[in-house]
């Protein structure tokens, strides 16, 4: 019988997930992962092998509905059936904001979901559908050890006056702060630079994907990082504007122009990568493309990017290290050579052959700060964080 770690991450009309061993050693070998997506108009279950292989489907029609428990049931009753000798022993969840209480994992509670629930009104994106995938595991499995990660706990380890806006006490004493996000994969990738820049103190990491940021890290902690309050801000996104000044917000909510519901949605769904190219969020079709709406969209990106960079390295007084992952990050070579042809002046200078093909390390010999292409992997890391919390029996 193989203990498993079923891995989480519940959204709005999808629910994604993973399942690790819970081998000796401390280890957790991948054995599967999977979506439920289109819940609400017509679900669909698809597994695949950790190879990426299509294993085994599921439709529930078009035009049906179900909910995170059905999902959820679903996915554990698979697993039991289809993997030879597996038992699910404990789930991990990725949710996205911990508050100020935890700057860890924790270990799932009814007391500790309704703090989390309590937070979704700063995030609205995301935090809701994490804490109700929680919720409704723990109502079908009742006895089943649950625990939360978070994507805000990493940057607890920025200082004080990183995590501050300059407002008046009344709105700051509303949980107004710089959270930050990203942070489980940027907590795996801290820990796997040493492997490849084992003296490395001052690392920059661009986590590059549908949602972007960039982190500064001093000796493997976070010390800032670009997604600040919720989801939305720092660098330009797929479909999300990244900074906007906030008297632009004021001018648009005046002018008549949106309500604050469809203002909301612009500046999430229809602003970034999108909003500027005008013709798709998708950053390899706007990178191979010779449009100038295209053209303009990979600048901006490329130019946000340099930015953020160059001010977390004034920030570290130096640079040791730049990592590029997720996505966009893992495969575009045409961002990574824009971003390093921008940045000699740290010392970088990218190989193009390595570049080419996806590194890992993509600066040359010589260059006096090194440049790697680091996969992430937050499925792992919640995997590992769920198994220090909850021993199997």
């Amino acid at each position: 019988m193989t203990d498993a770690v079923l891995v989480v991450n519940a959204g709005s009309t999808s629910l994604k997930f993973a399942a690790y061993a819970a081998a000796a050693g401390g280890g957790a070998p991948l054995l599967c992962r999977g979506v439920v997506d289109s819940m609400t108009t017509g679900p669909q279950f698809v597994a695949k092998t950790p190879e990426g292989k299509p294993i085994d489907a599921h439709e529930w029609g078009e035009g049906q509905a179900i909910d995170h428990k059905t999902a959820l049931k679903f996915i554990v009753a698979w697993l039991e059936r289809h993997e030879a000798d597996i038992r699910v022993v404990a789930a991990g969840h990725r949710v996205v904001l911990g508050g100020t209480r935890f700057a860890a994992p924790v270990v799932v509670t009814p007391e500790v979901l309704d703090y989390l629930d309590g937070l979704a009104a700063m995030e609205p994106s995301h935090q809701a559908f994490n804490v109700r995938g929680a919720r409704a595991l723990a109502e079908e499995f009742p006895h089943l050890p649950q625990v939360a990660a978070f994507d805000t706990s990493f940057h607890r380890t920025m200082p004080e006056v990183a995590q501050v806006y300059a407002l008046p006490k009344a709105a700051r004493d509303t949980g107004v702060r710089h959270w930050g996000y990203h942070g489980i994969s940027y907590d795996y990738i801290s820990r796997e630079v040493p492997k490849h820049a084992p003296d490395a103190r001052r690392v920059i990491v661009a986590h590059l994907g549908g949602g972007a940021s960039v982190c500064a890290m001093l000796d493997g902690k976070s010390i800032e990082t670009s997604m600040a309050f919720a989801g939305l801000t720092g660098l330009p996104m797929a479909t999300r504007a990244g900074d906007v000044p906030a008297d632009v917000i004021f001018y648009l909510l005046r002018s008549g122009a949106y309500t604050e519901a469809t203002l909301e949605k612009a500046l999430y769904g229809e602003a970034g990568l999108l909003g500027l190219s005008g013709l798709s969020s998708d950053m390899r079709m706007l990178q191979d493309s010779a449009d100038p709406g295209a053209r303009l969209a990979v600048d901006y990106f490329v130019y946000c990017l340099v930015k953020f960079i160059g001010a977390y390295a004034a920030l570290l007084g130096g640079l040791d290290a730049l990592v590029f992952t997720a996505g966009i990050g893992e495969n575009s070579a045409v961002v990574r050579a824009a971003v390093l042809a921008r940045l000699e002046w740290l010392g970088l200078t990218v190989d193009a052959a390595a570049n080419a093909a996806n590194g890992p390390r993509i600066s040359t010999a010589d260059s006096k700060a090194a440049a790697f292409v680091i996969p992430t992997d937050e499925e792992l890391m919640i995997a590992r964080h769920t198994l220090a919390l909850v021993k199997p029996a």
